[in-house]
């Protein structure tokens, strides 16, 4: 997870193809999560957010967003972004792991999972039940199925960027991929793949009772979102 997070705490075309393709990226997630928002009082954790550009989104629909990130440059952004609001926290993930029991209404982790071990993954689900209330939600999107990833991928991309005036950049952003950094961490140390039914045994083992939604979170309708509720 390390390499990863080093990856991503540094700006690389091949991520985002551009500015529009990140912009609108964070604007259908926040779009997305913000319908699972449960009231406006709401205290909501993004855990893993990324760049979040349209995190302001999310936290006008609710009372409190924390917002958790990995990388130190990705982190100092959001606070510098975000300074102003005071409905947006930006934490660590040691500090969100420190908050009070039942703490969440709501706790979101997308496009995270897929980085991480699988002991890894266990280990934050039980930090997610401690600190969810005992009615609330934990989302977890972005589940990478074990067949044809990468070419539904590229398809998903391919097709957002067309409805999203970016399609020639996806195209070009596609062939950086081949001589990326990316790619190389990809083989070295691969990302984690979950059938349906293995990630809702998971979730039932870190003590939710989940299911998974009907749509994923953001532009690959091919990955997966659960929802997942305490026993």
């Amino acid at each position: 997870m390390s390499d990863w997070i080093s990856f991503y705490d540094f700006k690389h075309s091949v991520i985002y193809v551009n500015a529009r393709h990140r912009d609108v990226h964070y604007r259908s997630i926040a779009q997305d999560i913000r319908a699972y928002v449960p009231s406006a009082q709401a205290n909501v954790l993004d855990y893993g957010c990324g760049e979040a550009s349209s995190a302001d989104l999310l936290a006008a629909a609710c009372g409190h967003l924390s917002m958790v990130e990995a990388a130190p440059n990705v982190r100092a952004a959001l606070a510098a972004r975000y300074v102003g609001n005071g409905k947006i926290s930006v934490l660590t993930p040691d500090e969100a792991a420190a908050r009070a029991p039942g703490t969440f209404d709501l706790i979101v982790m997308h496009s995270v999972a897929q980085y991480l071990a699988t002991a890894e993954l266990d280990r934050l689900l039980a930090i997610f039940r401690r600190l969810l209330k005992p009615d609330g939600l934990v989302i977890i999107g972005d589940i990478v199925p074990p067949r044809l990833a990468a070419p539904m991928a590229a398809l998903a991309l391919l097709r957002f960027g067309a409805a999203n005036e970016f399609f020639l950049a996806a195209v070009f952003g596609l062939m950086r991929i081949f001589v990326s950094d990316y790619l190389r961490l990809k083989k070295r140390h691969g990302l984690s793949h979950y059938t349906e039914a293995a990630m809702l045994a998971r979730l039932a083992a870190a003590g939710f009772v989940a299911t998974r939604a009907a749509r994923n979170i953001g532009h690959n309708q091919w990955r997966m979102t659960f929802l997942g509720r305490a026993v």
